[in-house]
């Protein structure tokens, strides 16, 4: 600390100068510290005054899509694939949202979605999608469960698709439908990896994924707690716990975390 003196006055006399300016400045002290507490209240005030006014606020809500109730994702070569998710929903997606150009897929043995690709445009499905929808139907059967690494299953048309009860019943089961004519077989294998596209958590098999996601989860088959699994994957793709969770399959684990760059805007 600088210490100035005056060359006129005795170092008594210099000393007495500043022990006087001391006593001023004590005295203002109390002052000073009733202005900060002032300056303190005045603060909390308008903070909590303006977290008020942006709780009025509404926060903007993303629009859901209709598919978003069901399975669904992204082909990589850009069709909608939407599936059932049980029984009720397996209905819903047959009877409201299967039209004449769609495909439909199950598996041969029971326990699983009926998957179905969307086709408003009447292009031609390409076998890439139709591979990665067999996918999604097997990895989101028993099978997965049963762990098992492949499903057989088939996909038909929408007309092939009936809820005509067979010859001796009187109707067919909530989610159940008769299937006639000829199955087109394949025996995919059970994969799936997660990520968001376009804002969305978005579950499908591997190849359909890393078409369209940079920052991506392989899971696997497991017993993990789901809400678990779904932290960990949140860490990594962001999103809601919640939405992963519904999007997850019902017993999973991380396999791989995949991060090559910034996520594609849609």
């Amino acid at each position: 600390m600088d210490v100035r003196l005056t060359i006129t006055k005795t170092i008594e006399q210099n000393a007495q100068a500043y022990f006087e300016k001391a006593k001023k400045i004590k005295k203002k002290i109390p002052g000073v510290k009733k202005i900060i507490e002032e300056y303190k209240k005045k603060l909390e005030h308008e903070e909590l005054r303006i977290g008020k006014e942006r709780a009025k606020v509404p926060v903007p809500v993303r629009k859901k899509e209709w598919f978003e109730k069901f399975r669904w994702f992204i082909s990589s070569t850009g069709f909608l694939v939407i599936g059932g998710r049980d029984a009720t929903t397996n209905e819903i997606v047959i009877k409201k949202y299967t039209e004449h150009d769609d495909i439909v897929f199950h598996t041969e043995l029971a326990g699983s979605p009926f998957v179905v690709v969307k086709n408003p445009e009447r292009k031609v499905i390409d076998e890439q999608t139709i591979q990665e929808a067999a996918e999604c139907c097997a990895s989101f059967s028993k099978s997965w469960k049963a762990g098992r690494s492949t499903a057989e299953l088939y996909w038909i048309t929408p007309e092939q698709v009936s809820k005509e009860a067979p010859t001796g019943t009187t109707h067919l089961a909530k989610g159940s439908f008769m299937i006639s004519g000829k199955r087109n077989y394949l025996n995919p294998k059970i994969n799936l990896a997660i990520g968001m596209y376009d804002g969305r958590v978005m579950c499908a098999p591997l190849s359909a994924v890393k078409t369209h996601i940079k920052n991506y989860v392989i899971i696997a088959q497991g017993d993990s707690k789901l809400s678990e699994t779904a932290k960990k994957i949140k860490r990594v793709i962001g999103g809601e716990v919640d939405d992963i969770i519904r999007a997850l399959p019902p017993e999973c684990v991380v396999q791989k975390i995949v991060s090559t760059g910034v996520n594609k805007e849609k």
